[in-house]
């Protein structure tokens, strides 16, 4: 969308999943416009962390990861939503993954990874009674990808199954919630802009080639840089892992126009903010490729 809309429009859209057991699943599909997307994902993993379990669920297995403090990072990185904990980190392909500028990714691994469906589901027992919750995503081949488990009134804090007759209905009111906003379009999205999509400008901080392990200069001077321009409500200055164009560190990336800058010191970092992110000029001596 190019105009953030504060409202999702409804699909209407319901499938239902028979299982083997004679129970079935219950899918209601909302759209995945990246602001949607962006909103929806954003605000479980930064505000409803404590509430949410996220793993994969499939014929013989479930994996299921919770949070134990707010994540450490939760940013778009190329096309993958990444988000980092202590203990483990996931990406979820939920716009176009470009790839490095020496190993571009083909128009068939993009539309491949990308975000095709979403839905918020529940999950039923053969008496037809609702028994688990949650948010299924597919990818561009129609294969399941993350589930993200909402709170189950079945489930105590312990992980000990409550008696069926004494569920704890206020566990459904994320689930609620959520469908309140991308299933009906009666509550508004959390948020004003899309969350996810703030413009940044990294360097590479990976120890796989020696310059990249000299980039707290380079950090440091972009951060100051972005400061004095009175630019950094609307740009941030972060590190990240391995930006692909190895031994010719340090490298910086700027999001806004995917442009890689190589052998950056601080003084072309302050280059690079005043004349390519103020003045709207890229220094092509450091442009690469």
């Amino acid at each position: 969308m190019n105009d953030f809309s504060p409202f999702v429009t409804p699909l209407h859209l319901t499938e239902v999943e028979p299982l083997a057991n004679g129970g079935q699943i219950e899918y209601e599909f909302f759209p995945i416009d990246l602001d949607v997307i962006s909103c929806l994902l954003y605000y479980l993993c930064q505000e409803r962390w404590q509430d949410i379990g996220i793993g994969h669920m499939v014929d013989g297995s479930v994996l299921e990861l919770e949070f134990k403090a707010p994540p450490k990072i939760c940013k778009l990185y190329d096309g993958y939503l990444t988000v980092v904990t202590e203990s483990w980190h996931l990406h979820l392909c939920i716009a176009e993954n470009w790839g490095g500028p020496d190993r571009r990714t083909s128009l068939d691994q993009r539309q491949a990874r990308l975000v095709s469906r979403a839905a918020l589901y529940r999950r039923f027992n053969p008496a037809g009674e609702p028994r688990s919750w949650g948010i299924q995503f597919w990818n561009g081949l129609g294969v399941k990808m993350m589930t993200f488990f909402l709170p189950n009134p079945f489930v105590g804090e312990n992980e000990d199954l409550l008696s069926e007759r004494q569920p704890n209905l206020a566990k459904l009111q994320l689930y609620e919630e959520l469908r309140g906003t991308y299933i009906l379009g009666t509550r508004p999205l959390p948020y004003d802009r899309n969350p996810l999509t703030k413009r940044y400008i990294s360097v590479c901080r990976s120890s796989r080639c020696l310059p990249s392990r000299q980039y707290q200069p380079v950090y440091e001077a972009l951060q100051a840089a972005v400061e004095e321009a009175n630019l950094a409500e609307d740009v941030e200055v972060c590190v990240s892992g391995c930006l692909e164009v190895c031994k010719m560190g340090p490298v910086v990336f700027y999001s806004a126009d995917r442009t890689w800058y190589t052998r950056v010191t601080p003084a072309v970092a302050k280059q690079i903010v005043q004349e390519h992110l103020v003045e709207g000029k890229p220094i092509s001596k450091h442009v690469y490729p």
